[in-house]
């Protein structure tokens, strides 16, 4: 091992780091092993919170996230500021019986997702609607309010 100074062109001179090759080494250990798992890499950290589309419209911020297998009342969705917060749970139960044998499995999924809005929203005449696993969000944009100008006396 090589500790210090490594020259790696003509005049570019830069300090070595153990932990660079350690931290590769490490990395292509774990593409080997996800490539050859029975699990598929289902032991990796992952977030469970989907990805969010925001856009915004002349009069509206639209927001549309994928809820897949999710069901409309296990969503909660709400507005504070310009921050906007989407909660859901996840819970199924299944059984089984084949050939004398029983199965019952069940799984519970939750996630918390938070996003700064684009511009400041109203409540009133705010939607929401799940269809076919797609959240869709529609919240009217108001104005802000004007500044005050504070006369000093």
């Amino acid at each position: 091992m090589k500790f210090g100074l490594t020259r790696r062109g003509p005049f570019d001179v830069s300090r070595w780091d153990p932990f660079d090759e350690i931290m590769q080494t490490q990395e292509h250990l774990n593409q080997l092993f996800r490539e050859v798992s029975p699990f598929g890499g289902w032991f990796e950290d992952k977030t469970r919170a989907p990805l969010m589309d925001i856009k915004e419209e002349d009069n509206d911020v639209i927001v549309t996230t994928d809820l897949p297998g999710i069901d409309k009342k296990d969503v909660e969705i709400s507005v504070r500021d310009d921050v906007l917060e989407i909660h859901a749970e996840c819970k199924k139960e299944s059984e089984s019986e084949k050939e004398g044998y029983v199965q019952k499995e069940r799984t519970y999924s939750s996630f918390s997702r938070s996003a700064v809005l684009p511009s400041v929203v109203s409540d009133e005449g705010a939607k929401a609607k799940l269809e076919n696993g797609v959240l869709t969000i529609t919240l009217p944009k108001t104005k802000a309010e004007e500044k005050t100008k504070i006369m000093i006396e």
